[in-house]
């Protein structure tokens, strides 16, 4: 496999090397694509969570437990002066 790199990203690679702590272009190719996959991982995790919290939401709605937005409204303004002094 060929890779193309912009001159930016093929010096950053260069500087990686030349600073000892890869002992190769390949090296820090690999550790950038295993950062990416980590990434990924991390980003599918959190829309998991995220999903389940709309879901769990949705369920509240359907099951009648709400608040209007006047009453939402009306406990934040209550909070925003409590902790305003």
């Amino acid at each position: 496999m060929n890779v193309s790199l912009t001159p930016e990203l093929e010096a950053f690679v260069e500087t990686r090397v030349k600073s000892g702590f890869y002992t190769s272009a390949s090296e820090v190719i690999r550790e950038g694509l295993r950062l990416l996959a980590e990434q990924d991982t991390l980003k599918q995790k959190r829309m998991a969570l995220l999903d389940a919290e709309i879901d769990k939401g949705l369920a509240s709605l359907q099951a009648g437990k709400s608040h209007s937005g006047q009453s939402v409204y009306d406990d934040l303004v209550a909070r925003r002066k409590k902790y305003a002094g």
